[in-house]
């Protein structure tokens, strides 16, 4: 089925200033393209981009601001060249929408690094001048390429948060190669991301330690989540009794805190991922020269190792852990992110809710 279509109503929600109050929203989604898919949102994941944008923190949100770039659903109508994706099809679109498609990285599927910079999914300019709008959103219409198939009876409440949280963890570990069974693996911060780390560090068949601040966490972690060890950071033998014990760590704390005392418990050659943004990463020299530590950054993924990744989770049954409400609770749910009460993820029931 193809109709390069006219434009059409889409019922959201969104920001209108840097209070980030998000309330019903009603503006048009462009015309459905030759190489368009056009999905019917299910589902929204909450990330905290989506406070980030909503309150301006980075100085350049461009309002009315529909956030969510975690959004799975049904396609309602493809392009007349559209090959990939029919009428029917389970289907996910992440953090990003576009991108040059012509530079090495693009060409490489990694378009997430896109030299030009790859468009984001909310609060970007669009190749047509557009400002794009987010999954906080009844429908969605996004380019074939940066569309990606939710594998058949995996449930798309599920899938949402895979699509930033999930990949944000599973690329730098595939880059890493942290899927060596019986290897160490270190996850500071067990929220969204670092309870996707554990399921992954599992799933990989690496002993898995929870770095915490948090002793309210430790049940979850080991009895629920399958972690093999939770240390408590502040606890100076726990944290001596780790040194030089791992070959991983991957760090999501976005708040700030040392790193000095984390890099001590990496074994020589040992890999630190910083995938969280805390406001400065600050550590002497020699707890990277000596023992020949590697520090490396990520972010999301490319449209291949994003499939991959929901082709990884099917196959291995991780879901993560989330709590479905409808868009009516969405500024609570905010607020609650914001205080770290949430396991693990928000996902929003678009399609039940928003009306």
């Amino acid at each position: 089925m193809s109709s390069e279509s006219v434009k059409d109503d889409c019922f959201a929600w969104a920001a209108r200033d840097p209070s980030g109050v998000l309330s019903p929203y009603k503006f048009s989604r462009r015309a459905i393209g030759k190489d368009d898919v056009s999905l019917k949102i299910t589902h929204c994941g909450v990330c905290y981009a989506d406070v980030i944008w909503s309150k301006n923190k980075h100085g350049d949100s461009r309002y009315p601001l529909v956030p969510g770039h975690e959004i799975t659903g049904i396609v309602k109508e493809v392009g007349s060249s559209v090959s990939n994706f029919k009428v029917g099809d389970h289907v996910g679109v992440g953090t990003y929408v576009n991108s040059c498609r012509e530079c090495e990285y693009c060409n490489d599927r990694d378009e997430v690094s896109c030299e030009k910079g790859a468009i984001f999914t909310f609060n970007g300019i669009d190749a047509d001048g557009s400002i794009t709008r987010g999954g906080y959103s009844s429908h969605i219409i996004v380019h074939e390429a940066y569309c990606f198939r939710i594998p058949d009876g995996y449930p798309l409440a599920s899938a949402a948060p895979l699509l930033c949280a999930g990949i944000t963890v599973y690329n730098p570990m595939m880059r890493h190669k942290m899927n060596q069974p019986g290897k160490s693996l270190g996850v500071i911060g067990l929220g969204g991301l670092g309870h996707m780390a554990v399921k992954f560090g599992k799933a990989f068949g690496l002993k898995v330690t929870v770095l915490s601040t948090s002793i309210s966490k430790k049940e979850e972690a080991l009895c629920v989540l399958g972690a093999d060890n939770f240390v408590i950071t502040s606890d100076q033998e726990q944290m001596k009794a780790l040194h030089k014990s791992l070959d991983f760590i991957i760090d999501t704390a976005s708040g700030d805190h040392p790193f000095d005392p984390y890099m001590s418990l990496l074994k020589t050659a040992g890999v630190f991922v910083l995938v969280g943004f805390p406001s400065e990463v600050k550590f002497h020299p020699a707890s990277l020269n000596i023992g020949m530590k590697t520090i490396s950054g990520s972010v999301t993924g490319g449209t291949r190792v994003t499939q991959e990744m929901l082709d990884f989770c099917a196959a291995n049954k991780i879901y993560p852990k989330i709590e479905v409400i409808p868009i009516q609770y969405v500024n609570e749910a905010l607020e609650r992110m914001i205080k770290n009460d949430v396991k693990y993820r928000f996902v929003i029931d678009i399609e039940s809710s928003l009306k």
